[in-house]
């Protein structure tokens, strides 16, 4: 986001914060904020009479009140109509944005009841599981196909087997991709978790599962390059033979014998 959206983004996150502590249910507001980003997305002319910032704020907040008031939740419009006031780079930051709020609100509900780090967990390995299965993955990212369908499957899968909030949010990466490839809707509700938690995501690959005396020290060398919390993802790949590759954000460091036998060998055939 350029820097009137950061601003604006600011905002919105102190606002989204009162709503949580209003008393609201965060179930409803979850789902009034995932139905509003629905309608602004699908309304180009809606969409841009909310995101002008040369339009009078109290016009935008008016219009929110006429088009969802009673509707939706009362603590959804009044986040909604805060948002909108607020002056945004694009109309595509402010939709982000009130779709960010949705996610976080299931994030928060998950954190309530203690599942925090198990909903963490279980997207990541979702997002894993459908991107080793081609079949599966393209029976779920096929653009053409029924979202209805593809939400039933998502819900036949993942059924009594997580979190509730883990099923929702997979359900929602499916039925409102947005422009977004598969992976990348995951990695955003991931960042989206660990920035609740302060936290920073290192997602490291390596031929077998890292013992607990390895992760420790893992996560420690990394808080200390970073400083903050780690929360370390292993995935299993068999093929990089031994050593490990850690990816943190865009950044990466391949210590796997795999990556020194590819570079021997491009250093030879050079």
């Amino acid at each position: 986001m350029r820097g009137s959206s950061r601003a604006a983004a600011a905002a919105g996150q102190r606002a989204f914060q009162s709503a949580l502590a209003s008393g609201a249910d965060w179930g409803t507001l979850a789902e009034d904020l995932f139905g509003i980003t629905t309608v602004l997305d699908g309304n180009a002319t809606l969409r841009r009479a909310v995101g002008d910032p040369s339009r009078d704020a109290d016009a935008k907040r008016r219009l929110v009140g006429q088009l969802f008031g009673g509707k939706v939740s009362q603590a959804a419009v009044d986040l909604v109509s805060q948002l909108v006031a607020q002056r945004w780079s694009s109309e595509r930051d402010l939709t982000d944005t009130v779709e960010s709020l949705a996610v976080e609100t299931v994030l928060a509900l998950a954190e309530a009841g203690g599942r925090g780090d198990q909903v963490e967990d279980e997207l990541f390995r979702f997002e894993r599981i459908v991107a080793g299965n081609p079949g599966l993955r393209d029976a779920l990212t096929d653009r053409n196909a029924d979202r209805d369908a593809q939400a039933t499957l998502v819900g036949q899968l993942l059924q009594g087997k997580v979190a509730a909030e883990t099923a929702r949010l997979a359900r929602q990466a499916v039925i409102a991709p947005r422009g977004r490839k598969f992976d990348r809707i995951f990695r955003d509700y991931l960042d989206l978790a660990a920035k609740r938690r302060q936290q920073v995501t290192a997602v490291v690959t390596a031929a077998v599962d890292l013992d607990d005396v390895q992760r420790n020290r893992l996560a420690v060398a990394l808080q200390r390059l970073y400083g903050k919390p780690i929360q370390l993802q292993v995935v299993i790949e068999p093929k990089v033979v031994g050593g490990i590759r850690v990816q943190v954000g865009d950044e990466v460091v391949d210590g796997t014998i795999l990556r020194r036998l590819e570079s021997a060998r491009r250093h030879i055939a050079g």
